[in-house]
């Protein structure tokens, strides 16, 4: 499976397991799967949804920061891939 690095956390909220990220390239759909790397996590999951501004959305690009919930905690800095099939 290829990889390709879109974005960053900027933030984890560990009460609501939610991570604000900064898409960096490219675009996040909803139902894509994308794998956060770095301060010895390695976690990969799909995203069911996101938001911008509490709205929900089905798509981001590049500039947006976004907010999805994750299964597993992760830290400021981590890097987002998404992960080709």
């Amino acid at each position: 499976m290829a990889e390709r690095e879109i974005g960053l956390v900027v933030h984890y909220y560990d009460k609501i397991q939610v991570a604000a990220i900064r898409l960096t390239k490219g675009t996040l759909k909803s139902g894509d799967t994308i794998r956060v790397s770095g301060h010895g996590n390695d976690v990969q999951q799909v995203v069911a949804s996101m938001q911008i501004e509490h709205e929900a959305v089905s798509e981001a690009k590049a500039g947006d920061d976004i907010g999805i919930k994750v299964d597993r905690p992760v830290h400021e800095h981590d890097k987002i891939f998404r992960v080709a099939d």
